[in-house]
């Protein structure tokens, strides 16, 4: 496989100090999250949020983690004891290793030494593809962790967590595809060079859109966090873990969310390149440590997007859940692709040029034209009134629902309850009635 330019040559003790760094800055980078998603949620809610460890309660999370770190550790007897030890483990892992193809800044020296060196950890060809393929891996840590766990709720979690993740894969991926022909790259440092003019969440705003639907569902936020469902399935896949089994998918879930936000960065909003042109007025916008500044501002717009929806929108049904996913975004996704393929195409042949211009203009017009007359027949009014609907009488083998009012359902309050007494109370007191 062929190496991107000025990846690849850094001594060894360079690529340990990124992998350190990269920890220790999505583990610091979890810990605010929290503390932050918290007190936004209670000024959404008119509460307080965290405000008793550390300056505005920004100790909270390091509290919570140290907690859950000396809590006991329960494992129960009908769980798979190796599976459910090794779930959570194969959860964080690839978390972890998403972040080595993102690109935190261009190159640079670093301090107190003559070494210059990207400010990411590696790139490759395929960058892109090992996010997806090692977020695919996280999905087993899930599975697995409903299954081994003996319990029917973390089992419907898991299964739940599989099919979820598994189709807004499918839609994430695709649009992506987008990306790639403009960028005509998979790697992500290339990806970010390609948008040195115009980000490609502008031009490509379809995928733009589809992409932050897709990465909501695939980290299992809200209003798409049905694997956990506490009011149908307790607390979903990780219902029977406690202490630091618990806190590494709290983790996972977190990192993940940071993962999708800068990959999100990284192909739309143009990486860690100065946002609003401020390098044409700054010429050192885009130099140095000073682009990290702009990566972290664009993530964390992404992080807090993810809090603003936790704390506006409710949970959707499941089924219409997977309805949005393979009924809306992927096909929706495919006809963007075949629509950006043929204008890259019509670009690079030249098609815009000269006389073709009208002929091209007359032949998307008939076809949008067209697509006023392609539809199904009008269905039929299934409409019933009250009374037919409380006359009907249900299958054999189905639930026995009760039948509707006559006249059908009643509006407004309900009607006083009153109470017919056969003897008389006395209001005397010591009196019998």
């Amino acid at each position: 496989m062929d190496t991107i330019p000025g990846f690849g040559t850094d001594p060894l003790w360079v690529v340990l100090l990124k992998a350190v760094l990269i920890f220790l800055i999505l583990v610091l980078l979890t810990l605010f999250n929290i503390w932050w998603e918290r007190r936004v949620v209670a000024r959404m809610q008119h509460r307080i949020g965290p405000n008793r460890n550390g300056p505005g309660g920004s100790l909270q999370s390091l509290a919570d983690g140290a907690k859950l770190m000396f809590k006991e550790d329960l494992t129960p007897k009908s769980a798979d004891k190796l599976v459910f030890t090794l779930a959570p483990i194969l959860a964080v892992i690839p978390a972890f290793v998403a972040f080595s193809v993102i690109p935190f800044g261009p190159e640079v020296t670093i301090p107190f030494t003559d070494t210059r060196t990207q400010l990411q950890l590696t790139d490759m060809p395929v960058a892109v593809l090992f996010v997806m393929a090692v977020a695919s891996i996280g999905i087993y840590g899930i599975v697995l962790g409903g299954w081994s766990s003996g319990s029917t709720y973390s089992l419907l979690g898991g299964l739940r967590s599989s099919a979820q993740m598994i189709s807004y894969e499918v839609a994430m991926g695709l649009a992506l595809v987008a990306v790639f022909l403009y960028a005509g790259s998979l790697s992500t440092s290339e990806i970010v060079a390609a948008q040195d003019d115009l980000w490609f969440g502008l031009i490509l705003l379809p995928s733009f859109v589809i992409y932050i639907i897709s990465m909501v569902g695939e980290v299992n936020r809200a209003p798409f966090d049905l694997p956990e469902a506490e009011g149908e399935l307790v607390g979903g896949f990780h219902t029977e873990y406690s202490s630091i089994k618990f806190a590494l998918f709290f983790l996972a879930e977190y990192i993940n969310m940071a993962t999708v936000s800068a990959l999100a960065t990284t192909l739309f909003l143009g990486g860690w390149s100065a946002p609003f042109w401020i390098d044409e007025l700054w010429a050192g916008a885009n130099e140095g440590y000073v682009p990290v500044i702009w990566f972290f501002g664009k993530m964390l717009t992404f992080i807090f997007f993810f809090i603003w929806l936790r704390g506006s929108l409710p949970r959707m049904r499941y089924d219409q859940f997977m309805d949005l996913g393979w009924k809306w975004l992927i096909p929706i996704s495919l006809g963007w692709i075949v629509a950006v393929a043929t204008l890259r195409l019509a670009r690079l042949e030249g098609w815009f040029s000269g006389d073709n211009v009208p002929v091209i203009v007359g032949v998307v017009l008939v076809v949008f034209v067209a697509l006023f007359f392609i539809g199904g027949e009008p269905k039929a009014d299934e409409s019933v009134d009250g009374e037919a609907a409380g006359a009907a009488t249900p299958a054999e083998g189905a639930f026995p629902t009760p039948p509707m009012p006559v006249g059908g359902a009643v509006r407004g309050a309900a009607a006083p309850l009153t109470f017919e007494r056969s003897t008389p109370m006395s209001t005397v007191s010591g009196e019998d009635a």
